[in-house]
């Protein structure tokens, strides 16, 4: 082993000062390519370097550890591996967040369809009861109006007898619902 590299681990193994800025400069430009051609970004690479960094120095306090292969082909594959596992981690979470998409959509095509159905049984219970009905409940129900404007636009007399003929075109939706579902019973 080199007398420079032996320099430099022995600073990693105490106080990473010296080391890390001479590794940086030697050893940065290699990480951030293989980072760019597979997705990433400088920050990303930057990222991953001081990962690397953290790594070794970890790896060198270890009593048992010994450097098999030079210090540049370490620090590279300790990058790369840390960006695979990082790009798995993201591809997985990617696939979960698509599932829960692919869930939502489902989720709201049924709500949807739900809705549409309801809609639609509304309307043809609208086209079974009276025309003023119908007019009435549009306003009451669609257009939110309160019963006092009902009760003035429609010159009811006062606000029990708008409540009352809100009550009276409830009643005939109700029929036409039970009429309705007995036909379907039959």
């Amino acid at each position: 082993m080199k007398q420079d590299t032996q320099a430099l681990l022995e600073d990693l193994k105490t106080s990473c000062n010296y080391a890390f800025g001479e590794l940086y400069e030697k050893h940065f430009t290699k990480v951030a390519s293989f980072i760019q051609r597979n997705n990433g970004t400088v920050q990303d690479a930057e990222d991953i370097f001081q990962d690397t960094m953290l790594v070794l120095c970890k790896k060198l306090r270890q009593d048992q550890f010994k450097l098999t292969a030079s210090l540049r082909t370490y620090i590279l594959a300790i990058a790369k591996n840390l960006w695979l596992k990082k790009l798995r981690a993201t591809k997985k979470e990617i696939e979960h967040q698509d599932q829960i998409s692919q869930e939502l959509y489902h989720d709201l095509t049924q709500f949807i369809n739900e809705e549409q159905t309801l809609w639609n049984k509304i309307a043809f219970y609208f086209t079974q009861i009276s025309e003023a009905c119908a007019r009435l409940l549009k306003d009451i129900f669609y257009h939110r109006k309160p019963l006092k404007q009902i009760q003035q636009e429609y010159k009811y007399k006062n606000l029990h007898t708008a409540q009352n003929q809100k009550y009276k075109c409830m009643q005939q939706v109700k029929k036409a619902k039970e009429k309705q579902e007995q036909t379907q019973k039959s």
